[in-house]
């Protein structure tokens, strides 16, 4: 190593415990990422080390580039910064696996240049002691890298696989139950399916689907998760297939591979399958189940994302009559100013938010930018000086900025009369 590892008064080195599993039984409440804890602190104290902070994301997957994992972001921040900001310097990393880390080329990068962003550092797992500057460090890496992808892929067959054959057999899905069904998924539910089949009717009538979003809530309707209807939703519930009884699969009907016809799953049918086609043919393409659905393949081969760097980060911080703040997220608009030609505001729809907060997107963007990169490079964060570079240069990519801000940010409070220079809560 460059330098000698910094050493607490016991002689040991501070050092994080991080763990992460894929998926949690519903009561089992984290026994595998405390098991993993555990462990760690046993392989700490056998190599020297000390647990100083753990950071844990439980039920988080680390193969998708969809999904956060917020602990895995604290961590990457706190090892740039060189310390957590209640237990001290951090010195290095334990964890029982790579995979628990990364599974992921980018997330390796990202966990490799934190890691050495100073001197010094140290991984540990049941294995040992690794230097993470050298050659074979970082080939030891390469290698658990390359087997968890292999091992990710395998997996995704087998899962994929699993969930087809059920589909063959016409089974519902699992999950959640869908609305308008029971909770065994076959049988009707009186109010829900009568819904459905209404809003079915009325569609192919010519009805818009945002007023048939309105006349549920004013019913007081939610969805099996608890959410408010709104027009895509409902779009959604009445174009999938399993309205008429028909089973999908990743995007596409599936046929009977003997007589070709359409396989029937095993659940009473809302609608006719001539209802569900005449109402598919009132949508876009694009807007129906069977490409905007789970897993179904979006017609441009990619998924929606965000347009604006600050979306999801902000939060209303305007005063509630009733006390406390509103905390609900900001969401982008666009505007016809040219000054400001998008905005930020709290949405007072549907009673998602107050909608008293609002301010502007560039605004926000500049100030997150002096909070990433201070003028006199005295601020709380200390990125590393090629990625300061690459971002004030033009030459880092949209995605790339999110994913910066990402492992920084955990909020960004907007508070009503505040300027954008005196927003912003640095992740802690």
């Amino acid at each position: 190593m460059e330098s000698k590892p910094h050493e607490t008064e016991g002689g040991r080195i501070p050092v994080a415990s991080y763990a992460r599993t894929s998926q949690d039984a519903p009561r089992q409440e984290g026994r595998g990422v405390r098991h993993q804890h555990r462990i760690n602190e046993r392989t700490a104290a056998q190599y020297g080390c000390v647990v100083v902070a753990t950071y844990t994301d439980s039920a988080r997957t680390a193969t998708k580039d969809d999904r956060q994992r917020p602990a895995f972001d604290h961590l990457l921040a706190d090892l740039h910064r060189g310390h957590a900001f209640a237990a001290g310097p951090l010195m290095g990393v334990v964890a029982v696996a790579d995979d628990r880390l990364y599974r992921r080329p980018d997330d390796f990068i990202r966990f490799m240049a934190a890691l050495t962003s100073e001197p010094g550092r140290v991984y540990v797992d049941r294995a040992g002691l690794r230097d993470p500057y050298s050659k074979a460090g970082l080939l030891q890496g390469a290698e658990s890298l390359q087997a968890a992808a292999a091992e990710g892929r395998t997996r995704s067959r087998r899962v994929q696989d699993w969930h087809w054959s059920r589909a063959m057999d016409g089974l519902p899905h699992s999950g959640p139950r869908p609305f308008g069904w029971q909770e065994d998924r076959k049988t009707l539910h009186p109010v829900e399916s009568a819904l459905v089949r209404k809003a079915i009717e009325d569609r192919t009538a010519g009805k818009a689907v945002g007023q048939v979003a309105r006349e549920w809530n004013a019913l007081g309707i939610t969805g099996t998760r608890g959410g408010r209807p709104n027009p895509q939703t409902v779009t959604q519930i009445i174009t999938s297939p399993r309205v008429c009884g028909f089973r999908g699969n990743r995007g596409e009907l599936l046929a009977d591979p003997e007589t070709g016809e359409p396989v029937v799953g095993a659940w009473q049918a809302i609608v006719t399958p001539e209802q569900w086609k005449a109402v598919c043919a009132t949508f876009a393409p694009g807007s129906q189940f069977m490409h905007r659905g789970p897993l179904s393949p979006r017609l441009t081969d990619r998924r929606a994302g965000p347009k604006y760097l600050a979306s999801g980060f902000l939060r209303c911080g305007a005063e509630l009559e009733e006390g406390g703040t509103c905390g609900r997220s900001m969401g982008a608009t666009s505007s016809r100013s040219q000054r400001s030609p998008y905005n930020y505001v709290c949405n007072g729809a549907a009673g998602r938010g107050c909608g008293r907060c609002a301010i502007s997107g560039p605004l926000v963007e500049e100030a997150i930018e002096r909070l990433l990169f201070p003028e006199d490079g005295r601020g709380r964060v200390r990125l590393p000086e090629p990625v300061r570079l690459r971002w004030l240069s033009g030459g880092m990519a949209f995605e790339e900025k999110r994913k910066v801000v990402t492992s920084v940010l955990a909020s960004l409070v907007i508070r009503l009369g505040a300027r954008a220079a005196a927003l912003g809560t640095i992740r802690v």
